[in-house]
């Protein structure tokens, strides 16, 4: 079992083995870059130090996108790839005795839960899930640079004699972004309807209240699919919409909060669909209700509401049903009457 523990410039690995008596050990330790040489070097490595007899199963945290160069390498040659939500990780490494998190600790971890779990094969994902999530993070960035240009162009107004060329500039700089964005979602579109599939995966997304085209096509680029998601809790924890409270006695108490721990790029599709749902939604809009008036933080509520549309999300894509939001109330018609 290879631990994998992945930066930006540098794998880190740690490799175990698992004796007759079920106890595990880590025996070999070594940095390589992040790189296709250092993909190279790192499979020498291996081989070098396994049993030819032996298989070796690769094992690696799905941090941001560093791990993916390195998780289609190995797929290309037929090995063995578990990819772990960072989350199952987090949580071993707080049942083991260390008290240090180093990246070589990090990757001993991830070796030692790949040794006593059993862990899933992980395949590809899909090229238009792959396409979707470049695409729909391109047109984010533009956003931001668009909203950055506009703060800065009501700031130069603002003054008593705007400087004409520094707006003129600022201006085209908008114009030219608002059309770069425009180009970025026909291109959204034209790729989720290539594929049938997904074509009709974000048609059935779209049924929720609060839930447009982009919403659908980014959860589904940003999970592959739900592709390492096994049910709600996983995809809230993954996303960092997870609540966390820390408690010790009656003396050391904090308030509950979102972990944030998760990936940034679905908590923040799910903000606006949210207050839509809220004004649109009387679903929605009665659990915000319900929250708000439990304790009296909307933004909270907001939350709450962006959670459980993320789940809906998800079992619309397992079931293949579209939205009804009259279906708690049918359900409990069926209980009554059978």
């Amino acid at each position: 079992m290879l631990g994998v523990d992945v930066a930006q410039k540098e794998l880190v690995v740690s490799l175990g083995r698992m004796h007759e008596d079920l106890v595990p050990e880590i025996y070999a330790y070594k940095v390589f870059a992040n790189s296709p040489k250092g993909f190279a070097n790192l499979s020498d490595w291996v081989e070098q130090r396994l049993d030819p007899t032996v298989s070796v199963r690769y094992v690696m945290e799905a941090t941001g996108v560093y791990h993916e160069p390195f998780a289609y390498y190995l797929a290309e040659l037929g090995c063995e790839v578990s990819i772990v939500l960072p989350n199952k990780i987090s949580n071993y490494v707080r049942t083991l005795e260390a008290k240090t998190i180093t990246d070589k600790t990090a990757s001993q971890a991830i070796a030692m839960f790949g040794l006593e779990r059993k862990l899933d094969q992980w395949t590809k994902p899909k090229a238009v899930y792959r396409t979707l999530k470049q695409l729909t993070r391109e047109r984010d960035q533009v956003v931001q640079e668009r909203t950055m240009a506009k703060n800065q162009l009501h700031a130069e107004q603002a003054e008593a004699e705007p400087h004409a060329s520094s707006v003129k500039r600022i201006k085209a700089r908008i114009a030219f972004l608002n059309k770069q964005e425009k180009e970025i979602q026909q291109e959204i579109a034209k790729v989720a309807k290539e594929d049938r599939q997904v074509s009709h995966s974000i048609k059935l997304i779209q049924s929720i209240p609060g839930v447009g085209l982009l919403t659908a096509v980014v959860v589904l680029a940003e999970t592959n699919g739900f592709e390492l998601i096994r049910n709600k809790r996983q995809l809230t924890n993954y996303a960092g919409l997870d609540v966390i409270e820390k408690q010790s006695g009656t003396s050391v108490r904090s308030k509950p909060r979102i972990s944030k721990k998760g990936n940034r790029s679905l908590r923040k599709a799910m903000h606006l669909p949210a207050l839509s749902a809220i004004g649109h939604s009387k679903r929605y809009k009665g659990l915000f209700a319900r929250l708000v008036a439990k304790h009296g933080i909307k933004m909270k509520a907001v939350v709450a509401v962006q959670r459980k549309l993320l789940e809906m999300i998800y079992t619309i894509h397992k079931t293949k049903k579209s939205y009804d939001d009259n279906y708690l109330e049918i359900r409990h018609l069926e209980t009554v009457m059978t």
